[in-house]
């Protein structure tokens, strides 16, 4: 079991009344990640909720800010009890026994055009195994051929604009290889968390996105950039690309500054302190 202290601050300057904002920043309660303890302070004296989406179970925190500055701090302590298992026990799962609840994670969606890249994942993984191992090779193929590089993609930026400039963030590597994946039939999706355990020459630590695939019943994880370690991720939201998962989406006028993010390993209840260390057997927190 790992336990992990996370928190994370963030600043806006709010030049309107009415400004409306929904964050994605709470831990999501799943199968194998429970969250033992959370706050949340604004410095603001608003109202607040949190609603969480019954088909994600998305944890959505909804404000409106008055004008001025405005300060939220999350702070939560999350324990994961990973789902292990050896990697060729596990194998694809066909259409026709996929959950409805998964098929959504099968067709195109705006960020990954899978439909125009049909002919390119067959060729270079359709005659591979059809488990585990095919998407780990889809994993490695788009860490070898995209080189990790701030600022060279925008909120536009696609999987295919990815495969052409080699080039790309975390969230760019994500949905090259949710495309490629689900060209093939693979259910694959976007997944928010911190990215623990990330070099530090990288940059301070950040949110971090990554992938989730469907595989012999379960959601497994993988990071296709390669950037932060898998048995650390703590995971936020989930959905069919970035456009459904962004971790501030802000209606009215607002300048924000980049957050503050800290993470780390502390003792469990078992007085064991547990550290994330990269693992090659297959994990999953989600069922």
């Amino acid at each position: 079991m790992v336990r992990l202290r996370l928190s994370l601050e963030l600043d806006y300057e709010i030049s309107q009344p009415g400004c409306d904002f929904v964050f994605n920043i709470h831990a999501a309660h799943t199968e194998r990640q429970r969250v033992v303890d959370e706050s949340l302070t604004l410095n603001q004296n608003v109202q607040w909720r949190v609603e969480t989406d019954a088909a994600t179970r998305n944890r959505y925190l909804r404000l409106q800010g008055m004008p001025g500055p405005m300060r939220l701090v999350y702070a939560a302590t999350v324990e994961l009890q990973h789902h292990v298992e050896q990697p060729q026990r596990i194998g694809e799962v066909p259409v026709a026994q996929m959950p409805a609840d998964v098929m959504r994670y099968v067709y195109p969606s705006r960020y990954c055009e899978s439909d125009r890249l049909h002919k390119f994942a067959m060729r270079e993984f359709g005659q591979q195994w059809q488990g585990y191992s095919r998407v780990q090779a889809i994993r490695d193929w788009v860490l070898q051929r995209t080189t990790f590089t701030s600022n060279t993609s925008n909120a536009n930026t696609s999987a295919i604009d990815t495969l052409l400039a080699t080039v790309g963030v975390c969230r760019d590597f994500a949905h090259l290889m949710i495309a490629l994946c689900r060209a093939i039939n693979i259910p694959a999706r976007f997944t928010t968390g911190i990215d623990y355990g990330a070099d530090p020459a990288l940059g301070p630590t950040d949110f971090h996105a990554y992938v989730e695939a469907y595989l012999g019943g379960r959601w497994y994880l993988f990071d296709p950039s390669g950037t932060a370690i898998p048995m650390g991720f703590v995971r936020l939201g989930t959905g069919r690309d970035a456009a459904d998962v962004a971790f501030a989406t802000i209606f009215g006028a607002v300048i924000s500054s980049a957050p503050r993010i800290t993470i780390e390993a502390v003792p469990g209840s078992d007085g064991q302190l547990v550290v994330p260390y990269h693992r090659t057997e297959a994990l999953s927190t989600d069922g």
